[in-house]
């Protein structure tokens, strides 16, 4: 098992900003751990979320 620290962008135009859709994006890479909204910009309407998550890589 590995961890690893992810950071993506997320569209807010395109996706609600929901905790489940915010994990369910994670998924896609492991197993989050804990994230954390780091940024949301109000000109381009997109977040930026920061996560650990493990995975058998």
């Amino acid at each position: 098992m590995t961890t690893h620290f992810i950071e993506a962008e997320i569209d807010l135009q395109q996706t609600p900003l929901t905790v489940k859709e915010v994990e369910e994006n994670l998924k896609k890479e492991g197993e989050p751990l804990r994230w954390a909204v780091t940024k949301v910009d109000k000109e381009t309407q997109t977040a930026q979320v920061e996560a650990i998550v493990t995975s058998e890589k």
